[in-house]
């Protein structure tokens, strides 16, 4: 009897080991809980290691989309490049007693994100028959392999009939697949493959899928073809009430853009998840996720917000990955959203956080930009200047990629000074002196050559930026757009100072031009947007980028009437430009105000059952990244106090809203250094 009571005494202390240990998890903001499925009210979440993006759905045990980054072919929107949607590897079905699971036969149905490990989890009830656990992890150890595990319980005695299904999208052509068994000693590795064409056949792309059993003998797997675009394997399990077991799925994807052989990788990638074993990569999983979550943002007092920023985080930490010398596209890994084009949105938006907490991140998204400087010097030339155009969507091979019936292609060029500026930003942070020489310099150096060929000079002496489309990118074809000017200045100060560090020659012209360079104002002092400029409503925050992160505007007087002027002038325009609002209110000591526009870029944004972010309010095409790193900047560099300086990252004051009791950010800069404000 005695050895009963201890037993139990250790089953209830480990249940509530648990019980608390998934509290904790929920009250310290890590998880995000949908207990309510509406199919046609449903926005997925991307679980993502920064190569592969799994678009989660509201029908059980399926993904909607998988994406592959820096895969491109020319289909689709504008006649240009497009990301591609991959074969998907990550469904399956499950056939209970016979019955096929769907959401309609299934009853307590949720689906959660735990942040701090990345793992997303859904559970249903079929009948009082079975209880399913199904989890989906994109292995940040292994770039192109995902891990899906199942778990049945049986609550009475039942046969089950579960299935991995790789399904090719529309866009895949010449569709071809495969299935073997490789026998080996100890175990038998199953290989479920297809391989398909991109659609004008630039790029071939492979997807493979192997099975992992605990806790049972190896089933007899059987396999099935459907159709060219779609096969699976399946195997059936009776089990007795009470009786539980889990099996999982390893899945690997790749493309020519990254393999020579993209079969060969994807299998044999599969092969190695298999072997290594769920428990092995996982825990593997769980430590590298460990290491990104050293740079966090700690809220104090509202649970809410703590949620929304943290889920920031792992959108932005689920898109792009250290050493990939991929970039970042508006809506990251959780779609085709702008064709998975590189704008501003990654220097400006994104990047200034990641530069913050992770800057061997930050590096990728510059050595995208250093790996197609070549075309952006040749882009240039074709436009009659010297030194590098960057050009406004980017791609694979680092050509204008803008649809040729928008402007911005060809006139939206601030985004050369947007780079060259991020670029100076990760020396001053890093202080990596060797990378400023072999990679920054040459970006810093093109860029300002770029700029000094651009300018007009007028009869005053003046440098004029004419005929641009603005960061108002409702302003077209209009002179001396007041961020663009300002972002040539800096770009133009960075090369200079960037030289000098080096002991190279600067042009003399970097500072000539960048001393001349017109700030516009009205008669009251109050920044002009541009020279055309008479009041109409803007699409976005031009101006009021001139006080952050330009810090041009530096004087109090000026950023406040700025801030009166145009927050009342912005539109229906995209998430960022109240989060910077914000940042400068707070700066300014009006934490109310901040809070309120903090508030206001973010939360309208939010859809269902997840919360991601939709790029404005009302918007219905998630998740937008640059919203995301739009939020964060006004946490770190607003309510945090954080600014990046020539001596790295410092803390120039901070101030909380009312409704939060601390903020205490980790991880920053190189030295990963703690700040707090109280």
């Amino acid at each position: 009897m005695k050895c009963y009571r201890n037993l139990f005494t250790l089953l209830f202390i480990g249940l509530l080991t648990c019980q608390l240990h998934a509290q904790s998890q929920m009250s310290s903001g890590w998880e995000i809980n949908a207990d309510h499925i509406n199919p046609n009210d449903y926005y997925g979440l991307t679980v993502g290691n920064g190569m592969l993006g799994l678009v989660t759905s509201s029908d059980p045990l399926t993904v909607k989309d998988v994406v592959l980054n820096g895969v491109y072919d020319n289909y689709g929107r504008g006649r240009v490049s497009n990301i591609l949607k991959g074969f998907n590897f990550a469904n399956m079905t499950l056939d209970v007693d016979g019955q096929r699971v769907g959401i309609n036969n299934i009853s307590h149905y949720t689906q959660s994100i735990n942040m701090k490990k990345a793992v997303f989890t859904a559970r249903f009830d079929v009948g009082n028959k079975v209880s399913v656990t199904y989890t989906l992890r994109a292995l940040r150890e292994l770039p192109f392999t995902s891990l899906i595990q199942l778990t049945i319980k049986a609550n009475q005695d039942v046969q089950v009939s579960p299935a991995n299904i790789i399904q090719a999208p529309d866009i895949l052509h010449n569709v071809h697949n495969y299935y073997s068994e490789i026998t080996k000693p100890h175990a038998i590795i199953p290989l479920l493959t297809s391989v398909g064409d991109s659609p004008t056949g630039k790029h071939t792309v492979a997807a493979s899928c192997s099975y992992l059993f605990s806790g049972i003998p190896q089933p007899k797997l059987i396999h099935e073809e459907w159709d060219q675009n779609m096969h699976l394997v399946r195997f059936t399990q009776k089990l007795k009430k009470g009786q539980s077991f889990t099996f999982s799925v390893v899945g690997s994807e790749t493309s020519t853009a990254q393999y020579a052989d993209p079969r060969n990788a994807a299998e044999r990638l599969s092969i190695y998840a298999m072997l290594a074993g769920t428990d092995q990569l996982i825990k593997r999983h769980d430590e590298l996720w460990d290491n990104l979550w050293r740079g966090d943002i700690k809220i104090d007092g509202n649970l809410s917000d703590q949620r929304d920023v943290r889920f920031c985080l792992y959108n932005l930490y689920s898109f792009v990955r250290a050493g990939s010398g991929y970039s970042l596209s508006p809506m990251g890994l959780s779609g085709l959203g702008y064709n998975g084009h590189v704008f501003w949105d990654s220097a400006i938006w994104m990047y200034p956080p990641l530069l913050m907490l992770h800057p061997e991140i930050a590096r990728s998204i510059l050595d995208y930009r250093y790996n197609r400087l070549g075309a952006a010097e040749q882009n240039a030339r074709s436009h009659g200047y010297k030194g590098a155009m960057f050009p406004w969507e980017s791609a694979d091979t680092g050509q204008e990629a803008t649809p040729v019936w928008a402007l911005s292609g060809p006139y939206e060029q601030h985004i050369s000074a947007d780079i060259a500026i991020a670029a100076w930003n990760y020396y001053r942070v890093t202080h990596d002196k060797e990378w400023l020489r072999n990679k920054g310099y040459p970006i810093l150096k093109n860029v300002a050559d770029f700029w000094v060929s651009r300018v007009e000079k007028g009869p005053d002496g003046k440098y004029n930026i004419n005929n641009v489309v603005a960061a108002d990118e409702w302003a077209e074809n209009i002179d001396n757009d007041a961020f663009t000017n300002g972002a040539a200045i800096k770009a133009l100060k960075a090369a200079a100072s960037a030289a000098k560090i080096l002991d190279e020659k600067a042009d003399p012209a970097w500072n000539e031009v960048a001393d001349n360079i017109p700030i516009l104002r009205f008669k009251d002092g109050t920044v002009k947007e541009f020279s055309q400029y008479h009041g109409e409503k803007i699409k976005q925050a031009d101006v009021n980028l001139l006080s952050y992160p330009l810090q041009i505007i530096t004087d109090k007087a000026t950023i406040k009437k700025d801030l009166a002027y145009y927050e009342p002038r912005i539109g229906e325009g995209p998430a960022m430009s109240y989060s910077v609002l914000a940042l400068l209110y707070s700066r300014l000591g009006d934490s109310s105000k901040a809070y309120e526009l903090f508030r206001k870029g973010f939360v309208p944004n939010k859809l269902p059952p997840f919360g991601v972010l939709a790029e404005s309010a009302g918007g219905t095409n998630p998740y937008f990244a640059t919203g995301a790193g739009g939020m964060l900047q006004s946490v770190l560099a607003g309510f945090g106090g954080l600014t990046i300086t020539d001596n790295g990252i410092e803390q120039k004051g901070g101030i909380l809203p009312r409704e939060w009791k601390s903020l205490t950010i980790t991880g920053v800069g190189t030295e990963n250094k703690t700040f707090t404000v109280k």
